[in-house]
């Protein structure tokens, strides 16, 4: 086990100031980090609670951060009370998931109030995410009641949560108590990483769950991605045990749970088939796929057959209504079109962020079965010479809790980085490809090779900006 040190908080706190000024969703600039013992203190202002979001996430990435408090201040675009609420009762009419559950809202001085009652903790989660992605909102109150179809033995539920961790990629579960009173869950010992503390938090609301409680759950920095590889956290599962891990995910991605998509796994290779309504559903499935122990590799054969769709131009219409309440893309004059509910996007934005805020918005808009991303960035690379690139690549390897950064080596050539060497998960090779990307390189040529995956299974591949 390697044999870290304790890391200083002006070093931590450096770290995450770097982190936020790579990151193009983040107003790095308006941004103040200071850090205690390990904790790390946000404020400032943005004018989303996207951004106010998105700054703790990455924040919970940096190494030796044990926790985040976040005091970012949101001050948004100046809007009425009734044209944020008119938004956010589209966009939740809008989306293929949240269009049916029963929400009230109430929208006061731009602070936004969501009530009702769901079923699950997850549909209650997506709700006030997707609510967050209209401008204009202040603050969120999520008040929505999760009363759970189900009740269940305490114990039946304490197996499900220490499976679910198990078989998470980004939780080294090892030293994670789970204990289990009447549906309330304590999480209890130690992690690596406040961000696997969430990743733990978020896991323990399984069926039958109705509170969990994490603050037992202490981080400690020594605890790297190298123990995890010594606890044979990563060994090669059995197909079967990658299908049952599949399909648990499923079950509580309310994206996806009401479709039963079919899962097949062979030697770690996962084809998705069968039939969604939506597009949304059918990336989803992908994403929680690829996020499950032993996958390499998705085949997404889901179909997108929307049930009554409406036609062409009211989907174009909805998708250009959905970016301009969207507070990312707004200010951009964007060109949509659709044909046979493909959506065409076309025009110019000011990052890869905005490009793909863009998309993931027109994806979430019910009717649309696929999206065909036109849209141009209009920003040119900074040239820095080969050595500023490595170093800054390095710096971001080192401190970034998913990146073994001892296990990768760097070359850069005419702005050009290559990365080889080898990773846990097939996942860790994107990270590492937009870690060395944000450091400044042009394009990134992996040779990554993915432990447990025959020789012949991998290939290299490029990415650019």
């Amino acid at each position: 086990m390697k044999n870290l040190t304790h890391i200083q908080d002006k070093d931590i706190a450096l770290a995450i100031e770097e982190e936020l000024l790579a990151d193009e969703g983040v107003p790095a600039h308006l941004i103040d980090v200071e850090t205690k013992e390990g904790i790390a203190i946000l404020s400032g202002v943005t004018n989303t609670l996207q951004a106010r979001d998105r700054a703790s996430e990455i924040t919970e990435t940096i190494r030796g951060v044990r926790a985040v408090v976040n005091q970012i201040a949101v001050k948004p675009t100046p809007r009425g009370d009734k044209e944020i609420y008119e938004d956010i009762s589209k966009a939740l009419f809008f989306d293929p998931a949240t269009h049916a559950y029963p929400i009230d809202i109430a929208v006061e001085d731009s602070i936004v109030t969501l009530t009702g009652t769901v079923d699950s903790w997850q549909k209650k989660e997506l709700s006030g995410w997707v609510v967050k992605g209209v401008k204009g909102i202040r603050e969120l109150h999520n008040e929505i009641i999760v009363e759970p179809k189900t009740q269940r033995p305490d114990i039946e539920i304490e197996n499900e949560i220490k499976r679910r961790m198990e078989l998470d990629v980004w939780i080294d579960d090892a030293l994670i108590n789970v204990e289990v009173n009447d549906g309330a869950v304590e999480l209890s010992g130690v992690v690596g990483s406040a961000i696997e503390r969430t990743r733990a938090y978020l896991d323990a609301w399984v069926e039958g769950v109705n509170s969990v409680n994490s603050r037992r759950l202490k981080v400690d920095e020594r605890r790297d991605r190298s123990e995890m590889r010594q606890e044979n956290k990563f060994a090669l599962r059995t197909d079967q045990e990658i299908k049952w891990a599949i399909e648990g995910a499923f079950l509580y991605d309310p994206r996806i749970l009401s479709f039963n998509p079919q899962v097949g796994v062979n030697n770690g290779i996962v084809t998705l088939t069968g039939v969604v309504d939506n597009l949304q559903s059918k990336k989803a499935a992908e994403q929680d796929a690829g996020n499950t122990i032993g996958v390499w590799q998705v085949k997404n054969y889901l179909k997108v057959r929307p049930v009554d769709p409406p036609d062409d131009l009211e989907i174009a219409e909805n998708v250009r209504k959905a970016l301009l309440w969207n507070p990312d893309v707004d200010r951009h004059q964007l060109v949509v079109s659709c044909h046979n509910g493909k959506v065409y996007l076309h025009g110019t934005v000011f990052s890869n962020y905005e490009k793909n805020q863009a998309e993931d918005v027109s994806q979430r808009i019910r009717g649309v079965v696929e999206v065909e991303n036109n849209l141009r960035v209009n920003r040119e690379w900074r040239w820095r010479s080969d050595e500023e690139i490595k170093e800054n690549i390095e710096s971001r390897f080192q401190r970034n809790i998913f990146i073994d950064a001892d296990q990768i080596n760097i070359t850069v050539q005419d702005g050009i980085a290559t990365v080889s060497g080898s990773v846990d998960i097939w996942q860790q090779r994107n990270i590492i490809i937009e870690n060395a990307l944000k450091g400044g390189a042009k394009s990134v040529m992996s040779r990554l090779k993915v432990m447990y995956i025959t020789e012949e299974d991998q290939n290299e591949e490029s990415l650019s900006r």
